[in-house]
């Protein structure tokens, strides 16, 4: 394959292009990340700048160092779904005990660590003396640690002290630290898998573990080690994490465990052990990476987002396992892996350049997908999350109005994730746009990529949450409070001042929810003969409500009314009451989607909260214009929010 040169070809530059054409074809992950790169610096003026390299390197570091710890994993055969988890709760201690038990910081730093090392030892215990398969053990764990950081933060974000936080910073005004760590870290994993015995034994355990066992090798302690070492990775992962957030969030990193996964298979590694390396985890992490970042700045749409980057990873992987079928059927391979010469090299070349082809045309994909245009103003919107009818009609209405404007909108999905939105604002950043309207995950965690933006001269616009300890242009809202406190006299007005009530709680940390059931609960005091008989989490979602009214109704048969935080919560209420919906059990939801309305006209639902947030969307698009124009605005924006009943619900649809 790369062997098969031209003779004639000895000079200095044919020796470098030979080196080059065999480094990436016996690198299939290489490969594709330099394919990438090309693609993304063709499609957009914005991708191949020193501020957005360094921007890729930030939004890289935290699923590389997560990714770094499951090499070890999944190197000797294992696998290891905790490590996002493990990662929040290593966070959530170091804050918690800096902040609230008042432990010195450098203590509060080893308390997370070993909490990081004590859950990957727990995990290699349950491996090696339990007999539990990894998946099962580490899917217990990410169980527990999450759990257990929601219990340490009660269910809200914890401010990280300020000695930690300069891990989510730069040197020099310029070089992120969480790249630095990254790279440290990268090192590190490398000399142990290189030069170090448990290195060693990671790949002989992978390859057979039975021979392993048979040739001396104490595998259960092995093993106990490499979970350890997973654990640690995980807590260095955690604390910068929050650091760039400035906050502890006991939902942080969710999902990461599997982006982790993709980064070590990406780049090399067989989920069969025995193969792996530290340069290509560091590859496959980068890979997602520019993947992210590309597509922000393409304004492809949040939803094929996830599509291109599926098909991407696939692509990546089939690239390398086609190279590695390759050069199996070549003559026997050389001691670096590389296979000898033979009539399988042409092959795998073609392969590359096919993996070239298919994605270009997955990048001209999504080009054409992105939806721009020639406008001059280019406003960016990242949202909390999509997977709401609330935050759709917002989407909705903000789209709306930039078409009627003739502006570039490009709408980003958070997915609920701080860190996420935290690589969006940097990305919006960096492309030039003219403003950006944010709708904070946590009004804590967004601060600073507000106050980079605020650096950058680039207005920001609040929308229905506030950003704390940043400017902003201004805030487009309701007040969450007070339609807690609405929603509270409408529902006791409803039961007479009497009867016994649960709440279905939104996602904990998230200042939508604490905002409602703070307004809600001051609210509810005024009515003694109310009595709260339980409060359960279900997440914003229809489902998860059903799920927790139906068991709460095992225990609580008697209930007579139900404060959901949305809607999309009290419909899966509504579903798990059945035929006491509306007429023995009193359901107030919140928001006022189309969902919702149409249940409150039905006399299922007996009110909601409902926010307009089309008008929201449109009133945060408008103001955006404004203050890219550098026209004055106000610093506050009200949305009315009103209690629809079956009364004027017909005004509201």
């Amino acid at each position: 394959m790369a062997t098969d040169t031209l003779k004639s070809n000895t000079g200095g530059s044919g020796a470098a292009v030979r080196a080059g054409r065999r480094i990436l074809l016996d690198n299939g992950a290489l490969s594709a990340l330099v394919v990438l790169v090309v693609a993304m610096s063709l499609l957009s003026g914005d991708f191949l700048t020193t501020q957005n390299l360094l921007n890729v390197g930030v939004q890289a570091a935290v699923t590389a160092i997560l990714a770094f710890g499951v090499t070890f994993v999944i190197v000797s055969a294992g696998i290891d779904l905790s490590v996002g988890s493990v990662a929040a709760l290593s966070a959530t201690v170091l804050a918690w005990s800096a902040t609230s038990e008042g432990v010195p910081v450098w203590l509060a730093v080893i308390l997370a660590v070993a909490t990081g090392i004590a859950c990957g030892f727990v995990n290699g215990a349950l491996v090696s003396y339990g007999k539990l398969p990894p998946f099962i053990a580490t899917l217990a764990m990410l169980s527990v640690a999450r759990g257990l950081s929601l219990v340490i933060s009660q269910g809200s974000p914890i401010a990280f002290p300020d000695s930690v936080s300069v891990l989510g910073d730069t040197l020099g005004g310029w070089l992120p630290v969480p790249v630095l760590v990254m790279i440290a870290m990268g090192l590190v994993t490398a000399l142990i898998l290189a030069r170090t015995y448990i290195g060693r034994s990671m790949y002989a355990i992978g390859g057979n573990e039975e021979a392993a066992r048979l040739s001396g090798l104490r595998v259960k302690r092995q093993k106990l080690v490499i979970y350890a070492l997973s654990g640690l990775f995980a807590a260095v992962a955690g604390i910068v994490l929050a650091s760039r957030l400035v906050s502890a969030q006991p939902q942080a990193a969710q999902g990461y465990e599997l982006d982790a996964i993709a980064a070590v298979v990406i780049g090399g590694a067989s989920l069969a052990g025995g193969v792996g390396k530290a340069s290509g985890t560091l590859i496959g992490a980068l890979i997602l990476a520019v993947l992210r970042n590309g597509l922000n700045l393409l304004s492809v749409s949040a939803f094929w987002q996830q599509v291109v980057i599926g098909v991407v990873i696939a692509l990546a992987v089939l690239l390398d396992t086609l190279r590695r079928r390759a050069g199996s059927g070549a003559a026997p391979a050389s001691a670096s892996g590389a296979p000898g010469p033979g009539r399988k090299g042409p092959g795998a070349a073609k392969l590359a350049v096919g993996a070239v082809c298919v994605a270009a045309v997955v990048a001209a994909v999504s080009f054409f997908n992105s939806g721009t245009s020639g406008v001059t103003t280019k406003v960016g919107m990242s949202l909390s999350t999509l997977n709401n009818p609330f935050f759709v009609q917002m989407k909705a209405g903000a789209q709306a109005e930039a078409k009627a404007a003739g502006i570039d909108l490009t709408v980003t999905d958070a997915q609920n994730d701080a860190s996420q939105q935290a690589n969006q604002l940097q990305n919006f950043t960096s492309s030039g746009m003219k403003s950006i309207i944010v709708n904070p995950v946590d009004s804590d965690a967004v601060g600073p990529g507000v106050r980079s933006a605020n650096k950058a001269d680039i207005p920001v616009i609040a929308a229905d949450r506030g950003v704390n300890k940043a400017d902003t242009a201004t805030l487009v809202a309701s007040d969450n409070v007070a339609g807690g406190r609405l929603a509270a006299k409408a529902l006791a007005d409803k039961l007479g001042g009497k009867g016994s009530i649960v709440i279905l709680q939104g996602t904990a940390g998230t200042s939508a929810s604490r905002e409602r059931g703070a307004g809600f609960a001051e609210g509810i005091k005024a009515y003694p003969g109310i009595k709260v008989v339980a409060r359960q989490p279900a997440d914003f979602d229809r489902t998860k409500g059903l799920d927790v009214m139906t068991n709460l109704l095992q225990s609580h048969a008697d209930v007579t009314g139900v404060f959901a935080e949305n809607d999309e919560m009290a419909l899966g209420a509504v579903k798990a009451l059945g035929s006491k919906a509306g007429k023995s059990v009193t359901v107030v939801g919140f928001d006022g989607t189309p969902d919702g309305l149409k249940a409150v006209e039905a006399g299922t639902l007996y009110a909601s909260v409902a926010q307009q947030p089309k008008e929201l969307g449109r009133i945060a698009v408008r103001n955006a214009v404004r203050a890219a124009q550098g026209k004055e605005v106000d610093s506050m924006v009200k949305v009315p929010v009103k209690v629809v009943t079956e009364k004027n619900v017909a005004d509201f649809s």
